[in-house]
């Protein structure tokens, strides 16, 4: 796993995710006019950074946990149609390289989502890292992707008799990441 620097003020160490103060959201296209916004309320992960500062990132989210704000619609979501939840209960994230791009990061890894992996490309932008409370030293990110769900097996069509399709094929995905320094 290739890695530059991220930055001299992560300093060495592990680094794991805060869910409290973090968020993991998504909107996707719906009757081709707006957007349904959900997140993940369940999710865990961290930040390895070597002493070199090279570092190499693994999350994971509990697909069970999908709101949108209509819990019809949530069962949906996590039925066979669309994420299968019960037979898939969690995606994963294991980064395979973390480059500079000016003044922020790509940070490239697989996803495995509902059995499938692909390669995906994660947009990052460092926060900066505060002394914390008590809990020690936090870091502050924000990262980008859009997925394509059909690329990941969720593949459901719904065409309306105007033309289109009640669910777009683009997914948003947003994460504002608070990270803990461990021991």
């Amino acid at each position: 796993m290739t890695t530059e620097v991220l930055t001299k003020e992560l300093t060495a160490g592990t680094w794991a995710i805060d869910p409290v103060h973090s968020s993991i959201q998504f909107s996707v296209r719906h009757m081709m006019v707006s957007k349904v916004r959900g997140n993940f309320t369940s999710f865990s992960g961290v930040i390895v950074v070597e002493a070199d500062g090279t570092a190499t990132v693994s999350a994971e989210i509990a697909i069970d946990s999908i709101t949108t704000g209509n819990e019809q619609r949530d069962g949906h979501v996590k039925s066979k149609d669309f994420f299968d939840a019960a037979k898939y209960p969690a995606a994963q994230f294991h980064s395979t390289r973390v480059t500079m791009r000016g003044d922020s990061y790509a940070v490239d890894g697989d996803l495995t989502l509902k059995g499938v992996t692909k390669p995906v490309r994660l947009d990052l932008v460092f926060g900066g890292v505060n002394p914390g409370a008590e809990q020690g030293p936090v870091a502050g990110f924000e990262a980008f992707v859009e997925l394509n769900r059909k690329e990941f097996g969720i593949d459901l069509e719904l065409p309306m008799p105007t033309g289109g399709v009640v669910v777009g094929d683009k997914v948003a995905v947003t994460l504002d990441i608070e990270a803990v320094k461990q021991g």
